[in-house]
């Protein structure tokens, strides 16, 4: 495992186009799942420390965020071969145990990741309804791999301003997490 951060954010970059397999089999292609007030693309996996320590968090701001037109999408990029635990059959149950509301994509030969240049997982990207980016943050703090405080995290309140305004928050924390597991 190495400690990764996300780059600043690059606001106003436009997201990237995609075609993939989601855990029910279904393939969705990325028009499908734009929201009408904004789009959370977030690239996550099964066995990483940081995910499962804010699984809980990702879950309950993707159910707040869609009563605000805002759209979750994870996407799972890593080297299914030399990690199995973030395999398609793990990640079905990986969905299914935390209950996600959301599509929970298979990026099978890592070009999606490398569009987006996500490095880390959790790695969170944000966009408001022009799909202009306008988060790339954390979200929230962890000690220990345990959050820090209670409440609305960082991200739920970003996006909600993104949902809002269309504009995202000017200070943003990295998130960090694990690096994303590129074929060898």
């Amino acid at each position: 495992m190495v400690l990764t951060k996300t780059p600043i954010c690059n606001f106003g970059e436009k997201p990237h186009s995609f075609e993939l397999k989601d855990v029910s089999e279904k393939v969705y292609n990325f028009k499908d799942l734009i929201g009408g007030k904004g789009t959370l693309i977030m690239f996550i996996c099964n066995h990483c420390p940081y995910v499962k320590a804010v699984i809980k968090d990702i879950v309950n701001d993707a159910n707040n965020l869609k009563n605000l037109k805002v759209n979750t999408i994870a996407i799972m990029s890593n080297d299914t071969k030399n990690y199995p635990d973030d395999s398609f059959e793990n990640m079905i149950k990986f969905s299914k145990r935390n209950k996600f509301n959301f599509p929970y994509l298979l990026d099978e030969t890592q070009e999606t990741a490398k569009k987006y240049g996500a490095v880390c997982t959790p790695d969170f990207f944000g966009y408001n309804r022009d799909l202009e980016l306008q988060y790339r943050g954390r979200i929230r703090e962890l000690k220990d791999l345990k959050p820090v405080s209670v409440g609305e995290s960082d991200l739920l309140n970003a996006m909600k301003m993104i949902a809002e305004t269309g504009k995202g928050p000017q200070n943003q924390i990295p998130s960090m997490g694990c690096n994303i597991k590129w074929f060898k």
